[in-house]
């Protein structure tokens, strides 16, 4: 059950916000109705959320690697959840979906550089951090130092987004059970 009420008050943002996560996603997303209840902040995180939207210097399938594995560490359900809708939508092989919470056990599964990010986007969503200077090098290597600094904010901000939706008690929405991929957080 969440902590906090996702019954916000019916300003003209978030009717706007509602209205177009319906029309992205299919259904009100729980961290809009939760930031809804304050005005400025509900409107950083839309303005910043779109923005990301727009960077493209990281492959897209590495990027949602990222994103689901930093949300696996982190134990954000809600975020598996949605990750793995997202990374479905976007073509990402059953497979890979599967693995993810356990890369390790199945590294047949992704390539070199995937298991790289699934690496990092651990080591970066641990606490602290264990990032090595070994695993950053070869990052920077097959990635290149634009697409490594957008691996590195993306899942920073993965890291903020899976620790506030679970500080507030969100949990999946169902968005997985639409592509029929089991949510293992």
């Amino acid at each position: 059950m969440a902590r906090i009420s996702l019954d916000p008050p019916r300003t003209l943002l978030y009717r706007i916000s509602e209205w177009y996560s319906r029309r992205t996603f299919g259904a009100v997303l729980d961290p809009v109705r939760a930031v809804a209840h304050h005005r400025r902040v509900m409107l950083s995180t839309l303005r910043f959320e779109l923005s990301l939207g727009r960077w493209n210097r990281l492959d897209p399938q590495l990027k949602l690697l990222a994103v689901m594995a930093s949300s696996h560490v982190i134990g954000c359900s809600w975020c598996t959840d949605f990750g793995y809708w997202e990374a479905h939508n976007e073509g990402m092989p059953s497979q890979k979906l599967h693995a993810v919470p356990s890369w390790r056990e199945h590294r047949e599964a992704f390539t070199e550089p995937e298991l790289d990010v699934l690496e990092y986007a651990e080591a970066m969503s641990v606490t602290p951090p264990a990032v090595t200077d070994a695993l950053a090098a070869r990052l920077l290597e097959r990635l290149g130092e634009a697409a490594f600094v957008e691996l590195t904010a993306v899942i920073a901000v993965e890291n903020q987004r899976s620790r506030m939706n679970s500080a507030f008690g969100l949990t999946g929405q169902g968005f997985s059970d639409r592509c029929a991929v089991p949510s293992r957080a």
